[in-house]
């Protein structure tokens, strides 16, 4: 029996809107939501249908009403709820093998025929209930990654010799030149020829900011263009695009992942035969010698009964439920119990970084005035926040923010002009203000003094202490450095950067200490980059400039050496990694779709620390397993005997097949208490 409880159903949606803002912002950057309605599952409407004739029959089952007013309530409720159900059973009893859903089918009927109508309900309640659940998350799962194919672009503008045309995305051929205008998704694999723009592609890498595109540099479909036009040479077939490599890669991991099963489903094969066979000898061997036909039924009813795995299965689930349920108050949404026992097993973690060990936006770090500017800190970063305020690029946005943050007063901006891939120029109170990179070339009257004394600045970097001299052109210490001039002379600089989530150090140490072993970086964005985080966050084994399939790649090597991998990650990138490891964590608030519906469990608040938190309440909720499986197994093996040996009244048989399972699950429930949850800095959890 397969009782995966799918508890999860929130997720970031998004809508595309046609033609596409110039925006680059992280709605771009998700995929398009296409969810499937859960009454649009057969499975569903029938479990919802038994649900409701239970609830209808049970108040008057217990007020003693006559039972033709809640017996043919029962009725509907085993038929709706357990006609799919005893169908497979069939199906999979014709194919020679016997499962426990057929199993409980029959001890539903048998508890039926003896009188216990409603415990026969109430088991094909949560067979049905489980049921639909499961095929809701299959569907779920299935709709993100169809959507992810929404990134791609429907249509095309190619360039021909006699202008240019529309035509859909599939019947590009490599060679094909494209015109990509500002706004517009890249509709193929390819290399710019022409044109200077910024694209979008964090749904590919994982970078946190708009890249760069020159003649010569490669684009990816599906990414965003920015402000530029760029001309681009196809030279992948659309159906190798690495956007369609995702989509495969999605769909081959969650085919070919092991199939990982509660410990009871690991036994109900050899479970199911046992019990069905021994009910039958029961019933059988005494009717041989003469006893008779009632006393041998209600004799093997009994042993159906008392062996039959209720118990077995309360034993496993309330313990995962429960810890589904603290976890979910704490901010992670477990999506089942399967996905609960197998967080418990991680012995290696691999975690993305842009989104998940970083903020995943850009922030000013540092405001930095040249010496005889003039100015302060605050008056440089007003400046270059008014000349940048009517830009919608992120840094942009980013200097804005501080400068609010600062509540400084932005004076307003004349004559802004914006030069894709390097920064824009403004008047700003009569002068003339420019933001940009640092070789951006805005204005070709620049003092060239300006350069000797951005060099001289560099290399006296007296802030960071390492005295080390700031690359001009990349990053410095992971971060983005913006050259503002105005009237045409350097007054300093800032740098941006893509900080570190306060947690993270934290969160990398408690996985270390749960596993043995230090974290994995697996990221796509640029080696110097991944380095700066994983200093900061002691990380010592980092994998960079990695596409999908590359994440991928590495996972599966960790679990060919025998490692069980949990892998956090947020983005459309992360989603074959998420697939394929033993345990998939997205991060909620800014995570897309696809990562969302394909990974396990899902952190909706954004708390890298509740990740060590989590597998600490899994493996109590794993040992809680084991404890109730003794319990189980000691009440089923006597009243086994009892009944074997013995006579065990029917009315007793019940009462301790009941008691076991009530003990079980109220053992089961403890880690609903608060004291179950333990973040890394509040030490481990009090032995259960």
């Amino acid at each position: 029996m397969s009782l995966h409880v799918f508890l999860y159903s929130a997720g970031v949606s998004s809508t595309l809107d046609s033609p596409p803002a110039l925006t680059l912002d992280a709605s771009a950057r998700t995929v398009p939501r296409r969810r499937t309605r859960f009454l649009a599952l057969p499975e569903a409407r029938w479990a919802l249908l038994a649900t409701a004739a239970f609830l209808s029959a049970l108040p008057l089952d217990f007020a003693d009403a006559p039972g033709w007013t809640y017996g043919p309530l029962y009725a509907i409720a085993y038929l709706a709820g357990g006609w799919e159900p005893a169908l497979e059973g069939l199906r999979a009893l014709r194919g020679k093998t016997l499962d426990v859903d057929l199993l409980m089918i029959v001890a539903a009927l048998g508890a039926a025929a003896i009188g216990q109508v409603l415990d026969g309900a109430l088991l094909i309640v949560i067979f049905a209930t489980s049921g639909a659940l499961e095929a809701l998350a299959t569907a779920r799962t299935a709709d993100s990654v169809r959507g992810l194919l929404d990134l791609a672009p429907a249509t095309a503008t190619r360039l021909t010799a006699d202008g240019e045309e529309s035509v859909p995305v599939n019947r590009l051929s490599v060679g094909d030149e494209l015109l990509i205008r500002p706004g517009e998704r890249i509709g193929a694999d390819g290399r710019v020829l022409d044109g200077t723009s910024e694209a979008d592609q964090a749904t590919i890498t994982g970078e946190p900011l708009p890249v760069l595109k020159t003649p010569g540099d490669e684009v990816f479909a599906g990414t965003l263009n920015g402000t530029g036009a760029l001309r681009v040479r196809v030279e992948r077939d659309p159906a190798d695009s690495v956007i369609a490599r995702i989509v495969t890669l999605v769909e081959e991991a969650s085919r070919t992942k092991a199939p990982t099963q509660l410990f009871i489903e690991k036994i109900e094969q050899r479970y199911a035969v046992g019990v069905v066979a021994a009910t039958l000898t029961v019933f059988a061997v005494p009717l041989a010698f003469g006893a008779d036909l009632t006393g041998a039924l209600l004799r093997a009813m009994t042993f159906m009964i008392v062996a039959s795995p209720c118990a077995v299965v309360l034993a496993t689930m309330p313990p995962l439920l429960s810890a589904i349920a603290t976890a979910g108050r704490h901010g992670v949404l477990v999506k089942s119990a399967l996905a609960m026992e197998r967080l418990g097993e991680i012995d290696t973690a691999a975690l993305d970084k842009t989104g998940t060990l970083t903020e995943g936006a850009p922030e000013v770090t540092a405001v930095r005035p040249a010496t005889g500017s003039g100015l302060d800190e605050d008056a440089l970063l007003a400046l270059a926040a008014a000349a940048e305020h009517p830009s919608e690029h992120p840094l942009a946005r980013a200097i804005v923010a501080a400068a609010r943050a600062r509540d400084l007063r932005l004076a307003p901006a004349r004559d802004f002009t914006a030069k894709p891939g390097h920064g824009v120029t403004a008047t700003v109170d009569g002068r003339f203000v420019t933001v940009g990179r640092p070789d951006s070339g805005l204005d070709a009257e620049a003092d060239t003094d300006a350069d000797a004394e951005a060099d001289a600045y560099a290399d006296t970097d007296t802030d960071t202490g390492t005295g080390a001299r700031m690359d001009r052109d990349t990053d410095v210490e992971g971060g983005t450095v913006v050259r503002v001039e105005r009237d045409g002379a350097l007054v300093g600089t800032l740098v941006l950067a893509d900080r570190p989530r306060a947690d993270a150090a934290e969160t990398a140490a408690g996985l270390t200490a749960l596993t043995g072993t230090s974290p994995v970086l697996l990221t796509g964005d640029n080696p110097r980059a991944a380095a700066q985080v994983a200093t900061a966050t002691g990380i010592t084994d980092v994998r960079a400039s990695l596409l999908p399939e590359d994440k991928v790649t590495a996972v599966r090597e960790l679990q060919r050496a025998g490692r069980k991998v949990l892998f956090v990650g947020d983005g459309v990138n992360d989603a074959p990694a998420l697939a394929a490891a033993h345990a998939g964590v997205a991060m909620g608030r800014a995570g897309s779709d696809l990562a969302l519906e394909t990974a396990d469990a899902v952190v909706v608040r954004d708390e890298l620390a509740a990740i060590p938190a989590v597998v600490r309440l899994s493996r109590a909720a794993r040992r809680l397993v084991v404890q109730n499986l003794l319990v189980a197994g000691t009440f089923i093996t006597v009243l086994v005997l009892w009944d074997l040996l013995g006579h065990l009244p029917l009315p007793l048989g019940v009462a301790g097949h009941e008691g076991s399972t009530v003990l079980v699950g109220l053992n089961g429930l403890r880690l609903l208490r608060e004291s179950a949850w333990r973040r890394p800095d509040e030490g481990r959890p009090r032995a259960l």
